[in-house]
């Protein structure tokens, strides 16, 4: 059977590839340049890398850093009524996942009409239907893989949704780990554990294809053995440039493969507790992996044995589940919470979570097992606390 297989957009990858940026505004004949970053790069002088290449070649730049993470709607609605009033050129996305969603709404929707809320995925009445503004995407962590991918994530009341078009996808990304070495450790542990579960979904996905498996092994050995490097020696140039790699790797995979079980279920812990989507992957990935474990165990064996591990004189039963038992202990080493309770989450939260994980169905969609709401209940139990279980 025929597969669509998208890399997109051009990409520019490896220590001081952000030197292209000059070259790909000045090929869009940009003149007046919006960057949407968040306050903290703007703060220690990140934003300077960017601007003053552009103002010495005399484009004109403006700095939007309205930006917080997991962004609420409002944050989406109020930044492209900004684009819009402003006649921008070229839209310039610098910062993780939340800054790179938004600078993506911001330059498709700069040409649409209504608003943001018309767009939305589970309850918008409008579809995306042209391409919007020339948009450049700069990650500046390594893990959510939005330069790369074609959806925007907004949170809502209690839950997220998406706009998805491939008119969100960029024109440009450029990847340099050089950007990254500023990353806190904190926000090094959850991206990377996000970029890790990116590639492990798209490994196990039903729509996975030979591709995509490529992309998701290789990104797993690259995460898995420069993580705990990267979180705890952030200076290290060949740790940072591994996670570089790897989270563009299971970018590329996620973005052609999909995710699955462990995102529908870490939406709404954002949605609700405003928990960084990062972590919400972190703390969920060993439950969700370990209640379906029967459902891909030779998949899970090959993803012990891509996180270092030699499974030569294990079985398929046996591999799936020490692959567990590595993500659970992945997850500890990079000092993020391994239970629900650990994230102040109460046991009264369980139902309501539940409730709004069966609604992510485009993403339940591609779980090699099906995940049912009394599946997805005692996923969130085990989370909470604490235990491994099966269906």
């Amino acid at each position: 059977m025929a597969e669509k297989i998208t890399f997109a957009p051009i990409s520019y990858t490896g220590w001081g590839s952000l030197a292209h940026l000059l070259d790909e505004v000045q090929r869009f004949e940009a003149k007046k340049v919006l960057v949407v970053t968040d306050p903290f790069l703007k703060d220690i002088g990140m934003t300077n890398k960017v601007v003053t290449p552009l103002n010495e070649a005399g484009i004109e730049v403006e700095v939007y850093t309205e930006v917080v993470p997991e962004p609420p709607l409002a944050v989406g609605e109020k930044l492209v009524s900004y684009t819009r009033e402003n006649a921008f050129d070229l839209v310039i996305g610098l910062g993780g996942g939340s800054a790179l969603d938004l600078a993506k709404l911001a330059g498709t929707l700069a040409t649409h009409e209504g608003n943001v809320a018309d767009y939305l995925n589970l309850t918008g009445s409008k579809k995306v239907s042209k391409k919007g503004l020339p948009t450049i995407l700069i990650t500046t962590t390594s893990g959510t893989g939005s330069e790369i991918t074609n959806i925007s994530v907004l949170s809502l009341e209690t839950t997220k949704d998406v706009v998805a078009h491939d008119y969100l996808l960029a024109d440009v990304a450029i990847v340099d780990p050089e950007l990254t070495i500023s990353v806190p450790p904190k926000v090094t542990a959850a991206t990377g554990v996000d970029a890790l579960t990116h590639a492990v979904e798209a490994y196990i996905s039903k729509n996975a294809s030979p591709v995509s498996d490529a992309l998701a092994l290789q990104a797993i050995r690259l995460i898995s053995g420069s993580l705990r490097t990267a979180v705890f020696e952030g200076t290290n140039k060949q740790a940072r440039t591994d996670m570089s790699y790897g989270s563009y790797l299971a970018g590329l995979a996620f973005f052609n493969a999909g995710v699955a079980g462990v995102h529908a279920l870490a939406y709404p812990l954002g949605g609700q507790f405003h928990i960084a989507h990062g972590d919400s992957n972190a703390v969920l990935l060993p439950y969700v992996m370990g209640y379906i474990r029967n459902s891909c165990e030779k998949r899970m064996k090959d993803i012990y044995d891509a996180m270092g591990f030699s499974s030569a004189n294990l079985s398929q039963e046996e591999a799936s589940y020490k692959c567990v038992a590595e993500l659970k202990r992945l997850v500890e080493d990079v000092n993020i919470p391994s239970t629900l309770k650990g994230f102040n989450i109460t046991e009264d939260a369980l139902e309501s979570l539940t409730n709004d994980a069966i609604e992510q169905k485009r993403i339940l969609a591609r779980s090699p097992l099906p995940l049912l709401k009394e599946d997805i209940a005692k996923i969130y139990r085990a989370a909470f606390d604490g235990e491994i279980v099966q269906p």
